[in-house]
């Protein structure tokens, strides 16, 4: 019995993501940073927005896609 898969299936089975832009869900600005070095890694990612000062968790967030150009 296999517990851990292949490298090579692991991967095939990622799905990729087109990049993404992250906004403000309050104001729609686009410069906002996480709150901690520790976001994502210690704690759960917590979003600041420079603009209007919004902290939270919840972010908007915008794919890119080719035929659009965004």
């Amino acid at each position: 019995m296999k517990f851990f898969p292949n490298a090579n299936e692991l991967f095939k089975n990622i799905k990729h993501r087109s990049p993404t832009r992250i906004f403000c869900p309050k104001c729609c600005n686009s410069e906002i940073k996480t709150s901690s070095f520790f976001d994502s890694w210690l704690t759960p990612t917590k979003y600041v927005c420079e603009k209007c000062g919004y902290i939270g968790p919840i972010f908007l967030e915008l794919e890119k896609k080719e035929d659009e150009g965004l």
